[in-house]
């Protein structure tokens, strides 16, 4: 008679321990999705693929890289154009670097008399 009470009082104590996990990991998933569809653009949205790009301030501390001028002379024009900004090389260009290939050693023979 005494083992079924404490069974049931056993049974309600792990009940409401998962109710207050079932929460806590409620609230984390609301959390986390507020926190996804609150994030805000990238700072450095990256257009083309180029040498150069012009830089351009959209205010609240964002910039777009347009990335499409072959030399900066190109590049100029859009930069004074009104848009305020800059021209800088562009930093994620993907170009094929020619290596050089490894040196070949030379096999050194003794020769035992």
């Amino acid at each position: 008679m005494f083992a079924f009470r404490e069974d049931r009082k056993l049974q309600a104590r792990i009940a409401q321990k998962v109710e207050i996990m079932t929460r806590i990991a409620l609230a984390i998933a609301a959390l986390a999705a507020t926190l996804c569809f609150a994030a805000t653009t990238s700072q450095a949205g990256q257009v083309g693929n180029a040498p150069w790009c012009s830089v351009q301030n959209l205010g609240f501390g964002e910039q777009e890289w347009d990335c499409e001028y072959a030399t900066a002379a190109a590049c100029a024009p859009t930069v004074t154009a009104g848009n305020r900004g800059f021209c800088n090389v562009n930093p994620y260009l993907a170009e094929e670097r020619a290596y050089a290939p490894a040196p070949r050693y030379r096999r050194h023979h003794r020769y035992y008399r």
